[in-house]
């Protein structure tokens, strides 16, 4: 990979081969960080974890004006889940378009890459043309996690030449630390959050179905499930087509 060529380490959680050490006045640091990361945890749902991850990654990072999160589910499309406003966005898809960037290297091959200068950078040169259009002269790509074949990376960007220093990817890299523990948790409660609603509904279907044929609550899921299979028709749907409208769905609803 041409990171690999430039000297860039690879590995989960490494810096940038651009890094030379810890920056001073860690300890303010880490607690500044520390008071962000219980910020984000109480923020509600997952889009609104996600949005208040990059306007903070943007705001505390030094150096960065704008930040993106960029994800890949399955190893296949990758998308923008959260950008801080449509300069992030048209450089994330300038590197989709491209098949190349910072952004995408940092996805898959696990590792911090630091941009001083887009315009006189040889790595990815459609993608630094198109971006230099843009207006932006510096980025830093952080991942954010690996799961399986999910992958994440936090996006920063900066109109000025050198804008990322040692103290940026310190901090970035710890904040992309919070970031994902905070991702993590709005997405289990939100997929805890499905499955009590999904018992609610099939529940309530079964009591639709109990009352008009007189039959046991089995026998009412056998009919979901039979519906559902016939249908091709997710057993929710199934069962959220029934109780909206009273009839056992025959069709995609």
């Amino acid at each position: 990979m041409a990171d690999q060529q430039n000297g860039e380490s690879a590995g989960r959680g490494k810096p940038s081969m651009a890094y030379t050490g810890q920056a001073a006045g860690w300890n303010e640091l880490a607690e500044k960080l520390s008071d962000l990361a219980r910020s984000l945890q109480d923020q509600k749902g997952v889009e609104g974890t996600l949005d208040a991850i990059v306007l903070a990654a943007a705001d505390t990072v030094p150096g960065a004006e704008e930040a993106s999160i960029s994800e890949v589910r399955r190893r296949r499309a990758v998308r923008t889940s959260a950008a801080t406003g449509m300069l992030a966005r048209a450089v994330d898809q300038a590197q989709y378009e491209t098949g190349q960037g910072p952004c995408l290297d940092s996805l898959y091959e696990q590792q911090t890459l630091r941009l001083s200068d887009i315009g006189s950078e040889p790595r990815w040169p459609d993608f630094c043309a198109r971006v230099g259009q843009l207006g932006v002269r510096s980025m830093l790509a952080v991942q954010l996690y690996v799961v399986g074949d999910n992958l994440g990376a936090l996006n920063l960007h900066s109109r000025q030449v050198d804008a990322f220093s040692n103290e940026s990817e310190q901090v970035a890299l710890i904040f992309a630390a919070h970031a994902a523990v905070a991702m993590a948790g709005a997405r289990a409660q939100e997929q805890m959050d499905i499955a009590v609603d999904s018992r609610d509904l099939i529940g309530q279907a079964k009591g639709i179905l109990i009352e008009r044929y007189k039959i046991s609550s089995l026998d009412a899921f056998r009919l979901l499930v039979v519906a559902s299979q016939t249908t091709n028709i997710k057993l929710y749907e199934v069962a959220e087509f029934l109780v909206r409208t009273g009839a056992l769905a025959s069709r995609k609803p």
